[in-house]
């Protein structure tokens, strides 16, 4: 079985996305970066641009971070607030 973490990517109002996930790629605000199951703490704004998300079922989705935001990575979750 492969690992996953909780991802939530969230804005005022809207769950965009709320689930397990094999990994997620973010726009950092210094570059694009990966993060997958029980990866190291950290907090870290985000640029406008793309997540590319792997469910747990292996699906790849793609949701548009229309506006900055920051995301935080602890306890194998990653939340992102928009």
């Amino acid at each position: 079985m492969a690992k996953t973490f909780h991802l939530t990517i969230a804005q005022v109002g809207q769950n965009i996305f709320d689930g397990e996930a094999l990994s997620v790629t973010l726009p950092g605000a210094a570059g694009a970066f990966t993060v997958l199951a029980n990866h190291e703490a950290f907090v870290t704004p985000l640029k406008a641009g793309d997540a590319k998300i792997v469910t747990a079922e292996n699906e790849h989705k793609t949701v548009t971070l229309s506006e900055a935001g920051i995301a935080e990575v602890s306890q194998n979750q990653a939340t992102v607030i928009l």
